[in-house]
């Protein structure tokens, strides 16, 4: 039935990373709606967009740590069971606490799902394939946040906002049932694979041991890797990652119906372009940087490579974005930024991969997830608060751009391929 389930693994999990942007991204294109219908203003959406990754960031953690213990496929199964019932419920909110306490369930819920994945991947792909796998499940996240904008914005118009959100819950449901079906943690456990398929996942673990992979070979308690400077500058990287990407998702819509004046259709329609070209970005990351290990034979440097060139182009383009004239200038130019910072977005799971004992690939997944999930916090407050004390949103685009080229300069300088003792993290 399934002649490639490892392959198969991957559609699902790109299916989940579309399903998790879209439930996501509701709120946001909905904004103009729930505003009026709640009496709601933007800094206090600023606190209902922080409070998400409040429980997001810190069950990234929790979930990593349940991923190792209990293994990916139950965990993600839940966790996509939980959150699509938090985000139906959303339909319920009466006021600002209402939302504000489901926005924090709803992101305790997501909070798994990238650990999960990088579990998942890491039983079944060689460590030469994985920055491509998790390329294209990730790819997902923003072809779900393009087609959200369409599904959404014909959904509130059609029915409401609250329906919108009813139907969306439903989706999330079907897919933890085929899930449940088809997944497994690794190959061993799997009902489904064929046994040329296990021979053929065994082989290619087996063909290949770079000076870099060695890194991984150890097994060190999860106190080690947090000391490590090459586990926290990664860590903080994807922070700088994280606060494009959320300021995008959480304020760029407003921006365009506030400073642009765009009706929610229009809107709706306009934000599909950047996500398409992140979608573009995000498929193309993982397998750039595996070419580049092809050709150089080193792993972080093919990840080092990606990253600082890729953040620095999506840094200068959203602080631009924001003091344009014009819709056409600014989306072009945000849809740039997404390209470059999209391109990265598997880059940080592959160093994972690469470093880590895969006894502790989830739980230090989670953390790198939960200090990227900070700025889920921090950046849709900060950008609320000042849109609300300004009237104006030039300062959050600089802000933004500002953040991620520290994060690119400190690759450049800190991460480093290893040199010395194989089993030693080194930087």
């Amino acid at each position: 039935m399934f002649k490639h389930l490892r392959w198969t693994l991957v559609l699902l999990l790109f299916l989940v990373y579309m399903i998790n942007y879209l439930d996501r991204v509701a709120l946001s294109l909905t904004v103009p709606m729930i505003e009026k219908d709640l009496l709601l203003n933007a800094e206090q959406f600023g606190l209902i967009f922080g409070s998400f990754f409040f429980g997001y960031a810190i069950f990234n953690f929790v979930g990593g740590l349940a991923t190792d213990k209990y293994g990916p496929t139950l965990v993600l199964g839940i966790a996509v069971g939980l959150w699509s019932l938090f985000c139906g419920f959303t339909a319920l909110a009466t006021g600002f606490w209402s939302m504000l306490i489901l926005r924090v369930l709803f992101g305790m819920a997501e909070g798994p799902i990238c650990a999960s994945a990088n579990k998942a991947i890491n039983g079944w792909f060689p460590k030469k394939q994985a920055a491509t796998a998790m390329g294209f499940l990730s790819a997902g996240s923003p072809l779900g946040g393009a087609v959200a904008g369409p599904i959404i914005g014909y959904l509130a118009l059609a029915f409401g906002w609250r329906p919108a959100f009813m139907i969306i819950c439903s989706i999330g449901i079907v897919w933890m049932v085929a899930w449940f079906f088809i997944a497994a943690d690794n190959p061993l456990k799997s009902r489904l694979v064929s046994a040329k398929e296990r021979e053929l996942i065994a082989s290619l673990k087996a063909e290949q041991t770079t000076p870099d992979e060695e890194l991984a070979q150890a097994s060190h308690g999860l106190g080690y890797y947090l000391r490590q400077p090459i586990i926290l500058v990664t860590a903080f990287a994807f922070f700088c990652y994280n606060y494009i990407l959320f300021f995008f998702l959480s304020w760029f819509p407003a921006y365009l119906v506030q400073a642009h004046n765009l009706d929610i259709k229009s809107m709706s329609m306009t934000t599909v372009i950047p996500w398409i070209v992140g979608f573009v970005g995000l498929a193309l990351g993982g397998l750039i940087s595996d070419k580049i290990f092809k050709v150089t034979g080193k792993l972080l440097l093919s990840r080092k490579i990606v990253l600082v060139v890729s953040l620095l182009a999506a840094a200068l383009c959203v602080a631009f974005a924001g003091s344009v004239k014009g819709v056409y200038p600014a989306v072009i130019l945000m849809s740039i930024s997404l390209f470059f910072l999209y391109i990265t977005g598997a880059i940080y799971w592959a160093i994972i991969q690469d470093v880590v004992h895969k006894s502790r690939v989830g739980s230090i997944s989670g953390f790198i997830h939960l200090i990227g999930s900070l700025s889920g916090i921090i950046g849709p407050v900060v950008t609320g608060y000042i849109v609300h004390h300004t009237g104006k949103f030039d300062s959050a685009f600089v802000l933004a751009g500002v953040i991620a080229a520290v994060g690119a300069v400190l690759v450049l300088l800190v991460i480093k391929s290893p040199k010395g003792t194989p089993t030693q993290v080194s930087v």
